[in-house]
């Protein structure tokens, strides 16, 4: 599957304009990137008993869940979604969209302070 970079972005961006207003409302000081590949440290901070033979986005930062009224201002959040992996487990560009979609999802759903049992997918 090929998406070249600025398709790509597009698309994450796509995903993100399209998330309920609710929710896109509360989102602050985060913000959401597109790297090309997951790094040693981004792996490094999987849960060993993670199933996933990719890596395909991971949330930086504190949850809102977890942030008490007087700690120091942080520096934005990240949400980084890996364009490399997503496009490996891709065999459509209809998948790769939905798998877009559900990835920005899902680590917003970290950003709210879920976990991922807590999440559907």
């Amino acid at each position: 599957m090929v998406i070249d970079e600025p398709e790509f972005e597009a698309l994450v961006e796509d995903a993100i304009a399209r998330l309920p207003r609710r929710f896109a409302d509360l989102l602050d000081n985060v913000a959401i990137v597109i790297e090309e590949e997951p790094s040693d440290d981004d792996l490094d901070a999987l849960d060993d008993d993670s199933d996933a033979d990719e890596l395909l986005g991971i949330y930086r930062g504190v949850p809102v869940t977890h942030r008490v009224h007087n700690m120091l201002p942080l520096l934005p959040d990240t949400i980084a979604i890996f364009r490399g992996p997503i496009l490996r487990i891709s065999r459509t560009r209809r998948e790769a969209i939905d798998e877009i979609r559900e990835t920005v999802i899902h680590e917003l759903g970290h950003y709210f302070g879920l976990h991922d049992d807590d999440m559907v997918f």
